[in-house]
């Protein structure tokens, strides 16, 4: 065999294999060839040395390379002919073995032969390349672009809103585009008009909507991803606080439940500032100021959202915009705020809820081991770092109240709450209880209740994720530095227990919140009377409302 032959077999090895079968011997058995490998390696040694094998095999790879169909029949055929004349003339026409008896029909081999790949009549096994799927395009840049349909019906709708001499709208005219085009609450009407309008001309033409929603694909991204985009500043990959300020006052200019502050506006801004942080608070869980559309993705706020946008009253809204839960965490940072210099300081915050904390967990929050003050007075706690206290406080079984709080106990800061770190808490409230002439509970008896209620994976170590894992884990904090919260937790007020079953939608706060709101409301109702009148205001007071 030439060795040009022996290289093309080789080149196409991965494509070609040797069936027994197939070197369709008639005077050897099939069975024989397979029970002898070495008879088989024999045979196709001698097949190749044939005079016609080269050309066949020659002319197969080339048909085979250039993808023309191979028609090896008619080739071996001939090469059997002469294969046959040469296997004769090995042996004498005397001593030639007599050919075994040939049935014409019912003979396994024949029958076998028949069904199998043999027809080609060749002894290389032609392997069919599979058929190329075409994938569809499923990532775009810039966003999927919208199809025929949506785009020619989204098109329908700003040609009838777009309808007049002018062909474009102002920012006042413009809600009707917010609310039936792009589907979004109309109080992010201001925000997507500026997005547009990039000059400050006042207008938004019809072409420049379109090339802004329709080519820019916004028209087929999903309402968190329209949202981010429409809030973010160019060239950021995050929301920040100041980047929500447009959106609250939008709402507060229009939403009917808000109206009756339009004569108040420094509360305007308390409300605004108080929204924003509660967004925050609960949704950026890396807690660096810088909200990305994961995060938002995650959490409540689109939802809150749409919520607000269709509600008239905002107070039905717990999520995030309700004005009577802003009303209690401002009224209780008055309460505290003394010099009503708009800080706290250690001995104000030691007063909250009765001084139901204790000074080891305060002098805790004030050395900014839970999280780092935005206040730059030193030693002072602005109203920013009050609400982010006060939602860990007042529901911990939230998320960003535990791991608030989880900091504040991890005195080594290893990521393990330890025997030694809670008893050096839960001491000041054995001390607290003795004074109180109640009956004190030993701390190794109270580690044995953590410990049963929490069931952490590594016994007597407890990580945020074992306190993720268990519902009851808020109350581990309280028995360690809320003296009035762990007697309530001991006596299990029944009434407390039957309002959280009939209503287990609502959070801890959102019970807190409308206990304090209703006893604040109250409170204001008696001293408007003593003053004569609940129509008069007096800056004098030192109630802020």
């Amino acid at each position: 065999m030439s060795l040009s032959i022996k290289m093309d077999i080789d080149a196409v090895e991965d494509v070609t294999c040797l069936d027994p079968e197939l070197l369709q011997l008639p005077d050897v058995s099939p069975f024989a060839l397979k029970a002898s490998p070495q008879l088989v390696e024999d045979f196709f040694s001698q097949w190749l040395s044939l005079p016609g094998t080269g050309h066949l095999v020659k002319s197969l790879i080339d048909d085979a390379k250039s993808g023309t169909i191979v028609n090896a029949s008619a080739n071996f055929s001939t090469l059997n002919a002469v294969g046959s004349h040469s296997l004769s003339s090995m042996f004498p026409s005397s001593n030639a073995p007599p050919l075994s008896p040939r049935s014409s029909s019912g003979s396994p081999r024949t029958s076998k032969q028949k069904s199998s790949p043999s027809a080609l009549g060749s002894p290389l096994k032609l392997v069919s390349e599979p058929m190329q799927e075409i994938i569809p395009q499923f990532y775009f840049q810039n966003g999927c672009p919208p199809t025929k349909e949506l785009k020619e019906q989204c098109l329908s709708q700003i040609n009838h809103l777009f309808n007049n001499p002018l062909n474009g709208l102002q920012i006042d005219e413009f809600k009707a585009v917010t609310k039936e085009v792009c589907k979004l609450p109309t109080f992010l009407s201001s925000a997507l008009f500026r997005k547009i309008d990039v000059e400050w001309t006042g207008i938004v033409t019809r072409d420049a909507f379109i090339k802004y929603w329709v080519d820019g694909n916004m028209l087929t991204m999903d309402i968190a991803t329209q949202i981010f985009e429409i809030l973010k500043r160019p060239g950021c990959k995050y929301l920040t606080q100041v980047d929500f300020k447009p959106v609250l006052r939008e709402l507060l200019a229009t939403h009917p439940g808000l109206e009756f502050l339009q004569n108040t506006p420094e509360f305007q801004d308390r409300y605004a500032e108080t929204v924003i942080y509660r967004i925050f608070y609960h949704i950026n869980r890396s807690g660096n100021g810088r909200l990305t559309l994961r995060e938002l993705k995650r959490g409540s706020l689109v939802a809150a959202m749409q919520h607000a946008d269709e509600e008239e009253d905002i107070n039905k809204v717990l999520r995030y915009f309700s004005y009577e839960h802003f009303y209690v965490i401002y009224c209780k940072f008055w309460e505290l705020d003394t010099d009503h210099d708009f800080f706290i300081d250690r001995e104000n915050l030691i007063r909250y809820g009765n001084h139901a904390l204790t000074y080891r967990i305060v002098d805790r929050i004030f050395s900014q081991a839970p999280r780092k003050f935005t206040s730059e007075v030193e030693g002072k706690m602005g109203y920013e770092d009050f609400v982010y206290f006060m939602f860990s406080e007042e529901d911990k079984s939230s998320q960003p109240s535990l791991e608030y709080w989880f900091k504040c106990i991890d005195l080594d800061g290893n990521g393990v709450l330890t025997p030694n770190e809670m008893q050096f808490f839960y001491e000041e409230q054995l001390h607290r209880m003795e004074c109180m002439a109640q009956e004190p509970v030993l701390f190794e008896d109270i580690l044995c209740q953590i410990i049963d209620m929490i069931a952490p994976e590594r016994e007597y170590c407890i990580t945020l994720q074992d306190l993720k894992r268990c519902k009851l884990s808020g109350n581990v904090f309280n028995i360690l530095f809320n003296l009035n919260k762990f007697v309530a937790f001991e006596s299990r007020d029944p009434f407390l227990i039957r309002q959280e079953r009939e209503e287990p939608t609502l959070t801890e706060w959102d019970h807190f919140a409308h206990r304090e709101y209703i006893r604040l409301s109250m409170e204001e109702d008696v001293e408007d009377a003593s003053n004569g009148s609940a129509e008069v205001w007096d800056e004098s007071l030192e109630a802020p409302f």
